[in-house]
């Protein structure tokens, strides 16, 4: 059951509004292919309520409404009421499963407590909703008070409940502790079914939820990047390749829409994925040392079970101070470059350099490295920028003269923009369209950061993405300067797109 609506919105700074939550949704059910979603809280808000009416009108149409799940509370009928009017049929009734949580914070004696319960069982029953239930804070009571546990269950092990929830929800558990309690549990209860409820306090989520599964829990908790209150939840791609390959337990994640569903929650939430991140993370796939991609070459040395083609990706070989020859040749046969032995000594030697400078080099920068490097044995650029100059003044558009030599003819165009490089792209853009009757490409994403360890008045390093004939391209480049900086991407991602248009005028 993935929770990423519900407890991964608890995350601090995160809030999902109603077409958000429904997307998310779609792609959890539709595409991820997750058992079940916990999609919101009852009485959270009027906007919670149409998020929650949405999903569940989706989700009848499309055949999934048993697997759409509300949190509730035991507070007589208006949970109920909240979750049947927004057409829901599946309550997750939060209760105490503790006994300092019972005795401090409702101070009610545990037959009060059920007594309530039971109430809230009864009339939701007669709603036609199911009841799955939540023991808040059960880590602490199996510690604790273990014996308030098998009482409160015990009473209720025959009523209408489907589920018992069995959160950590503290994170203060160890693997062994979860294995131990989760075991008395089922000892206990053999007959009931057992959900496990993962927090990450102390990164130990994903061992936790491995732990509780092998005791013989039913079902576990997850959340879309680890989301989720303080710490956050037991990821759930970490999960789902942790039960695959250590367990050997088949379920029916899609593993390859892992990372789409990664990339939209991390837009929607704001919230960034590191980038070293398990399965998702951008870098978990590129290998940095020379001797891995050494023995990549030989045999495959260095993968494990974790190949990215599994989860949608490709694996990458970085460029920098540690790379190697072996990086080198990697990147430099998935572009199709071929070296000399020479040539490629003199392109590492010039990309360490780099690299001691702190400089991020990516494999669209290998050509234009290798170009500099190598001016005799290469073609020049096809596109030059001669000159360009932008302004701005207070109350005015920027605008931006632009002059570009594209294949040997020089081009000329000026035009305004909301911005300086907006200015320019609208320059460069009449000349391709207006002069060279062709399409220009269009920029999907911009982003501007500090080098790796740079500071605020050293470079920048400018990272834009483009789409063009339904390919994806990204180009970096750096500069003091963030504008300077992103017309050298633009210039780059133009001469990437002259080669590719000559190769395919050469085959055909």
């Amino acid at each position: 059951m993935d929770t990423t609506l519900r407890d991964g919105e608890q995350t601090n700074g995160v809030s999902f509004v109603p077409h958000e939550k429904l997307s998310i949704a779609r792609m959890l059910l539709h595409e991820l292919h997750v058992d079940r979603i916990e999609v919101a809280s009852a009485r959270v808000s009027d906007g919670e309520k149409d998020a929650v009416k949405a999903i569940c009108r989706w989700a009848r149409q499309a055949g999934m409404l048993e697997r759409v799940e509300v949190l509730g509370f035991v507070d007589g009928t208006t949970s109920i009421d909240w979750i049947n009017d927004c057409g829901c049929k599946t309550l997750n009734l939060l209760c105490k499963g503790s006994e300092r949580h019972l005795k401090y914070q409702l101070k009610q004696t545990l037959e009060e407590h059920v007594a309530a319960i039971k109430r809230s069982l009864d009339y939701a029953t007669s709603l036609g909703i199911f009841v799955n239930l939540y023991l808040e804070d059960w880590s602490n009571g199996m510690k604790d008070s273990p014996d308030y546990v098998y009482e409160f269950v015990n009473a209720l092990k025959d009523s209408a409940v489907q589920r018992f929830m069995l959160p950590d929800t503290l994170g203060i558990l160890t693997p062994v502790e979860v294995s131990r309690f989760m075991s008395q549990m089922k000892e206990w209860f053999p007959s009931l079914r057992f959900d496990y409820h993962a927090h990450n306090d102390y990164d130990l989520a994903v061992a936790n939820v491995m732990s509780a599964v092998m005791a013989g829990c039913s079902g576990i908790h997850t959340c879309v990047n680890g989301l989720g209150e303080r710490a956050g939840n037991a990821p759930l791609s970490s999960v789902q390749a942790v039960l695959k390959d250590h367990l050997g337990i088949e379920t029916s994640i899609n593993e390859e829409k892992l990372n789409a569903a990664a990339k939209l929650v991390e837009s929607f939430s704001g919230i960034a994925v590191p980038p070293n991140k398990p399965i998702v993370g951008e870098s978990v796939f590129t290998q940095v040392a020379g001797v891995h991609a050494d023995g990549d070459s030989k045999k495959n040395l260095y993968c494990n079970a974790l190949l990215p083609e599994r989860f949608g990706r490709k694996r990458e070989y970085a460029l920098g101070k540690n790379s190697g020859k072996a990086n080198i040749l990697k990147n430099l046969e998935e572009l199709g470059l071929e070296l000399t032995p020479e040539q490629t000594r003199r392109v590492t030697d010039r990309i360490i350099e780099l690299g001691d400078k702190k400089q991020l080099i990516t494999q669209e920068d290998l050509p234009f490295i290798v170009n500099d490097v190598l001016k005799h044995s290469t073609p020049d650029d096809k596109v030059r920028l001669r000159s360009y100059m932008v302004s701005t003044a207070y109350g005015l558009k920027p605008m931006a003269s632009v002059k570009l030599e594209v294949n040997g003819e020089l081009f000329e165009e000026s035009a305004m923009g909301d911005g300086m490089y907006d200015a320019f792209i609208h320059a460069v853009r009449h000349i391709y369209r207006d002069k060279l009757h062709r399409q220009f490409p269009w920029l999907t994403n911009y982003a501007v950061s500090i080098p790796p360890g740079g500071r605020t008045d050293a470079l920048v390093q400018t990272t834009i993405s483009w789409t063009f004939n339904e390919k994806t391209y990204r180009t970096r480049a750096l500069d003091a300067d963030q504008t300077e900086a992103a017309i050298k991407a633009t210039i780059k991602m133009l001469n990437i797109l002259e080669n590719e248009t000559e190769e395919m005028g050469e085959k055909e």
